[in-house]
């Protein structure tokens, strides 16, 4: 006859569920084991099996510190991957900035460039409408200035200058060809207020270099009163904008421009506002 083990309940503090899976499955190969030498040893003359108590083996498995360990690395993954992450976004930002500042600059470059470009624009302009209204005066109006310079004591006088009118008269006709440059003083190039203050150091005269002072000096005389070494202006008296000189004969002498240098003109090719007498 078969004797079943009485295995005495051991009661012990209640454990984390994969602690008691551990212990059930301990505990379910013992009790086959037990079973099956039960089975092998058990006869009629077999004497009583004294009673046996086993305690089942307490597995101590530390589960929360690999837990805890696992926690801790997932933060630390976690903290990386923001920080990783705010780095991204920091230099986008800086990439974007940077963009941003390069294209304003260049906006304000080209913003510069184009007013520049349509000053220079404007200022050709005007010069070329001033030299076209020079030249698109009406055969009609020529004669009417050409008839209008007839009486004037210039365009009557037969005799040569003389003396200091001489002197200057002389020199500003031996400059004709020679190139305008503003600002220039000869000897090879001149503008228009540099070729008369040369021509009157000629005579002994000192004049101021601007047209504006150039048009204030000495006195005022008619343009039907002319006599060579006269100085002719154009625009208002003491902010005159050209100079050139009177040589008889109803003509001039003055450096126009870059285009023409200095030349000799009748006073019909661009009638002067008005004269000055220094002499």
């Amino acid at each position: 006859m078969s004797h079943t083990a009485h295995i005495p309940s051991h009661r012990k503090p209640r454990r984390s569920a994969s602690k008691l899976a551990v212990r059930a499955g301990v505990a379910g190969g013992v009790l086959s084991t037990l079973a099956m030498a039960g089975t092998a040893s058990a006869s009629p003359s077999a004497e009583p099996v004294a009673e046996t108590t086993l305690e089942m083996p307490v597995l101590n498995l530390d589960l929360g510190a690999d837990v805890s360990t696992a926690v801790t690395v997932a933060a630390e993954n976690t903290r990386l991957a923001a920080v990783e992450g705010e780095l991204t976004a920091q230099e986008e930002s800086a990439r974007t900035g940077a963009a941003a500042e390069a294209k304003k600059a260049k906006e304000e470059a080209q913003k510069q460039a184009d007013a520049e470009k349509a000053e220079k624009t404007a200022k050709e302009e005007a010069a070329r409408k001033a030299e076209a209204e020079r030249s698109s005066r009406s055969s009609s109006e020529r004669t009417t200035l050409k008839s209008a310079a007839a009486p004037q004591g210039s365009g009557t006088v037969s005799a040569p200058a003389t003396g200091s009118a001489a002197a200057i008269v002389n020199f500003a006709r031996a400059q004709v060809g020679k190139a305008y440059v503003m600002g220039g003083t000869g000897p090879s190039s001149f503008d228009c207020s540099g070729l008369v203050q040369a021509a009157y150091r000629q005579a002994g005269i000192s004049l101021p270099r601007m047209s504006q002072a150039q048009s204030s000096a000495g006195t005022s005389v008619s343009l039907s009163a002319l006599q060579p070494g006269d100085i002719l202006y154009w625009g208002s008296r003491g902010s005159a904008y050209h100079v050139a000189i009177y040589v008889g004969g109803g003509k001039f002498v003055g450096a126009q421009n870059p285009s023409t240098g200095i030349v000799e003109r009748n006073l019909s090719y661009d009638k002067p506002t008005g004269a000055v007498r220094v002499l």
